[in-house]
């Protein structure tokens, strides 16, 4: 079985060392004062004369100085521990002494060092399947190369269900569900609060418009953007949507609205934003156009919560980006009925896998044509991989397209699969009757069993697809390898540089790649699933092929508020 830490020191480790030492000292410390105790009553005991007065207090000064040796040594062996203790990159300057609080749990040195060889492994993967594809194509010995890949794709598989079963085995599975639901609840009650001031006239606003022209998973962004902005600014935010292209009577006749006591600016003055001066109520232009975007926008994550998060998650950015999500898509009872009936209808089961397949407008605009075969490839693996650890009774896959046609093919295609589906749903969601009241329908029920499912396959050059992937991390503690994209790596629209960290030095060995040193911050344009991304060192400006597996995420912390008061008001609520 791979061994869940590198050949280095770990945190764990040293802890153990550390308690493995204190015990040896403490059976020390206990007999020496034993001795002590002993040598101290003896005199009281016995009549004894000046000599023995004598002796016995250079005894009390010889085991006052061991003690005080013992002391010294137990002061390094505490300072050895703290130094040990690496924090990655910007996550370096918080709090060390939170890694030993009464809280418990991981440290974050071994949840990055699980998460790393869980994406290495399937790293190596797609290097040798890339490789001996290209060499399958000639005349050498195909059958053997097909054997080759079988056998690789086999072991692969063995190598991640073991290193799976490392955070069942760890003892912080239940940890990890109590720490994902904490922090959750804290961020909601945030946005509640900031959402429902106690006094809504004189409280600071933003003002979001839902005219944006784009599809449903674009709209959400739209307001996912909005609300980060809000919360970024304490500011409360206010969602004009009469006349929304889904719904003209508003966002609120289908969802709950997202403030319950603010819904109005008032006859406050508005101005757009950015302006030259600070505003009680700004207006909000889309993100696509702001030319110097602020810091805070995605990928950023809150640098009070960065800590707590990183320990139960492995995408922070995507599971703080679902939160919000969370926060403002709350269906009203009749879209929830409608919702909850068509589901019934499907006899939704696990294990299932998730399948969003993206054609019409898309397809030779934004995105590449992919077949079905494309993604029932990735299908077949994961459940491969599932059936090392359990039984698997039926193959299900709930597919979701807007072209009625895939339903149909893929089950004459796989009869080995059950596909779950609705024909109908891909009809309301071709071009010309997308943007109704009975398509947004469909698309919730399609969003809701995509984020349900154990596992998704879609194209993240979709909205629909990172939509999924995002609500699929409010629902479970971490969903950031519970996905395979065809193309793109995950991206919010309109988001900052999203940027890796070489964790190691690599030195080219073709001049497609670029040099880097460990600590290069490198610029990623994307994932080629070959092994390689494309990026730019920062440090050199050059551009190129990257090993992946040879550099990190950089998380990006920024200084959010942290509404103290948030509790405080949520009882008077």
């Amino acid at each position: 079985m791979m061994k869940p830490f590198g050949s280095g020191p770990t945190v764990n480790g040293y802890v153990m060392m550390y308690m493995s030492r204190w015990k040896r000292f403490a059976v020390v410390l206990l007999l020496i004062w034993i001795a002590v105790t002993y040598l101290v009553i003896s005199p009281l005991r016995c009549e004894g004369g000046t000599e023995d007065v004598s002796e016995f207090q250079n005894r009390l000064r010889t085991v006052s100085m061991q003690l005080e040796s013992l002391k010294i040594q137990h002061n390094k062996l505490i300072s050895q521990v703290k130094k040990s203790v690496g924090l990655n990159s910007n996550l370096k300057d918080i709090d060390m002494g939170s890694l030993f609080d009464s809280v418990g749990g991981p440290s974050e040195e071994y949840e990055n060092l699980r998460r790393r060889v869980f994406s290495n492994t399937k790293e190596i993967w797609y290097f040798i399947n890339h490789e001996l594809t290209k060499l399958k194509k000639g005349d050498i010995k195909i059958e053997k190369l097909t054997d080759i890949l079988e056998q690789v794709e086999h072991r692969k598989s063995f190598i991640l269900s073991d290193q799976q079963k490392l955070q069942e085995l760890d003892g912080y599975q239940d940890w990890r569900q109590q720490e994902a639901a904490n922090v959750s609840d804290l961020v909601q009650k945030r946005l509640k609060y900031l959402q429902n001031p106690s006094n809504c006239r004189d409280a600071r606003k933003v003002i979001c418009n839902l005219n944006k022209g784009c599809g449903f998973g674009c709209q959400l962004h739209h307001i996912v953007y909005c609300l980060i902005f809000a919360y970024a600014t304490e500011r409360t935010l206010i969602l004009n949507s009469k006349g929304w292209r889904y719904n003209t009577k508003g966002w609120e006749y289908v969802f709950y609205p997202i403030s319950e006591s603010c819904l109005t600016a008032y006859d406050d003055k508005v101005i757009q934003w950015p302006a030259n001066y600070d505003p009680k109520v700004v207006s909000l232009p889309f993100i696509d156009s702001i030319s110097q975007k602020p810091k805070f926008l995605p990928l950023a994550i809150p640098t009070d919560l960065a800590h707590r998060i990183v320990r139960f998650n492995g995408d922070p950015s995507s599971w703080w980006i679902g939160q919000m999500l969370k926060y403002v898509l709350k269906p009203k009872p009749a879209m929830q009925k409608a919702i909850n009936e068509t589901i019934a209808k499907m006899h939704f089961m696990r294990p299932i896998v998730g399948v969003h397949i993206r054609r019409t407008d898309k397809v030779g605009t934004e995105a590449a044509f992919h077949s079905i075969d494309e993604y029932m490839v990735h299908v077949k693996q994961y459940y491969d991989q599932l059936e090392l650890t359990q039984h698997v009774d039926v193959r299900r896959v709930y597919l979701a397209s807007d072209d009625a046609n895939v339903l149909g093919d893929a089950r004459s295609k796989y009869p080995d699969y059950e596909f779950l589906g609705d024909p109908s749903i891909a009809k309301t969601a071709a071009t010309h009757r997308r943007y109704t009241p009975v398509s947004l329908t469909g698309l919730l029920v399609d969003l809701h069993m995509l984020a349900m499912s154990d596992y998704i396959v879609c194209t993240f050059s979709s909205q629909v697809g990172r939509v999924a992937y995002e609500m699929m991390q409010t629902n479970r503690v971490d969903a950031s390898d519970s996905f395979y994209s065809l193309d793109d790596i995950y991206y919010f629209g309109g988001q900052n540089a999203h940027n890796r960290r070489a964790i190691m030095n690599h030195t080219p060995r073709s001049n497609q790649e670029i040099a880097f040193q460990a600590g290069d911050l490198i610029g990623v344009a994307g994932n080629h699933w070959n092994g390689f991304g494309r990026g730019t060192n920062k440090r050199t400006n050059m551009n190129g092929l990257i090993p992946w597996y040879k550099t990190a995420d950089h998380l990006v912390l920024y200084p959010f508020p942290e509404y103290k008061h948030a509790n405080e008001r949520q009882n008077e609520l």
